[in-house]
Formats: structure tokens, sequence, C-alpha cells
């Protein structure tokens, strides 16, 4: 019987969360995934309203079961509703991968407060209800929880503060669900260019990396997927940086 994983954050073909996927389900895992169009929408890239169906498909095409459900995370009771549905259509989940985010450019003088909460609601709040629900349905071998962060803070102030918040959050889940078998960690996969990048910022950010390349999602892929893995489970409270050598 496969493991199963939710992966968070999952809306386009070219993001973080779809090449995790791709992974996730070569390695045998079946998958819940989430999305949230509406947040496309604000987004540089706009909806691609498409992609979800086709990423299902081709991750039904390797042998996985597939499951994609609409998630609006700013939502208090998003969480709840959520692994309702998780727990009557997929069953128990092994894995837990946090992929989405809310990130809108600001700084310390022109971040709203509508902005600030949406960041806080959505990275850190949402985040924690995640891990604490999925903890309650673990089974008794546990699992393993993976949260993408940042190091972004400056102009991106709401982003970065919540994302910090979020790295809090997973280490203390290290410890705390540790005794159920519950394995977490953080992981700042750096500058990975998933629509988001002008020509400027490519460069400038490529001529920043050791090895002459910006991280792609398949990058940030491989190293999730061993955490989640037999062989990555004695890896816990870490907060790990897998980005090409960028924070060097």
């Amino acid at each position: 019987m496969n493991r199963t994983a939710m992966v968070t954050g999952v809306g386009r073909l070219a993001g973080i969360g779809a090449g995790i996927a791709r992974h996730l389900a070569a390695d045998g895992w079946d998958l819940v995934l989430t999305y949230w169009h509406d947040y496309d929408s604000r987004m540089p890239w706009g909806v691609q309203p498409d992609d979800v169906e086709r990423l299902a498909a081709e991750l039904e095409a390797t042998g996985a079961r597939v499951l994609a459900l609409p998630a609006d995370l700013e939502d208090p009771q998003a969480v709840d509703r959520l692994m309702e549905s998780v727990a009557e259509q997929a069953g128990t989940l092994q894995g837990l991968v946090l992929s989405h985010a809310e990130s809108v450019d600001s700084g310390i003088l022109d971040t709203t407060l509508a902005s600030w909460e949406r960041h806080f609601a959505v990275n850190t709040r949402a985040s924690w209800q995640l891990i604490a629900a999925f903890a309650r349905q673990a089974a008794h071998d546990g699992g393993a929880i993976v949260a993408l962060t940042s190091d972004h803070t400056a102009f991106n102030l709401p982003y970065g503060a919540s994302k910090g918040a979020l790295d809090r959050t997973v280490i203390a889940a290290a410890r705390e669900l540790g005794p159920l078998g519950i394995t977490a960690n953080v992981l700042n996969p750096g500058p990975v260019d998933t629509g988001w990048m002008d020509q400027q910022v490519r460069e400038d950010l490529t001529r920043r990396q050791p090895g002459g390349r910006l991280g792609t999602p398949a990058d940030v892929a491989g190293t999730v997927a061993f955490l989640l893995s037999p062989q990555g489970r004695w890896v816990s409270g870490q907060l790990i940086k897998s980005d090409g050598g960028f924070s060097a």
C-alpha cells in the first residue's frame, strides 16, 4: 500500500509544489494537492486554469492516486474542511509538505495591516493548523513534515516575518511531535525561478550562485523527497539550506 503525502500550494505546473509532487509520485507516493487560484490571480504569472488538472493527470499516469482540493488557507476554517475531505477520500497521511505561500512585496513603511494579517494567516497560522491536524491523524508509525521557508525579508517584510515564525513552529514540532514518530524540518531552497523573476533579477541572482545557475523545482524536490524517505527520517528539527551555495 502506497504512502500518502499532502503537498500544499500546487496551483501551477511551473511551481515548486508541482516539482515536489512529481518526485514523490515517482517514489511511489499517493498525493493530496491543494491550490488556491485567487492567490495566483493577484500574482504576475496569473491563473493557469488547467494546470492542476494537467498535473493530476500527469501524476496519475505514473500510477499515483491523486486528490486535488482547493483551499483558501486565509480562512480559519479551511484546514478543518480540508482534513475532513482528506480523511474521507484519501485516508491517513504519512507526509506533509508545506509549499504554499502568500508573498506580496512591501516594506516597513508601505505594508498595510490587511497584507500583514493575510501573510501571517496563510504562512504561519494555517501552517500550524496543518501541522497539528497532520499529527492528530497520524498512525502509529508517524510521518514526516517539511516546510519551505526563505531568507527574504527587506522589502518583502510580511512574507519574511511570517516565514520566520513558521521556522520556529516547525522546529517546535520536531521536539513536541517526535514521540509520535513525526519528524519536522524547514527547508530554504534559495532563489528558484517559478515565474516571479524578470530578466534583470534572474541575471543578478545567477551571478551570486557559486555553481552559475539558479535552483529548479526538481532540485528542491530531491531534498524534500529525502527528508520524507525512511533514509531521511533521522534528520529532524533542522533549518536546512539546500540552495546550491547561494547563502555561503
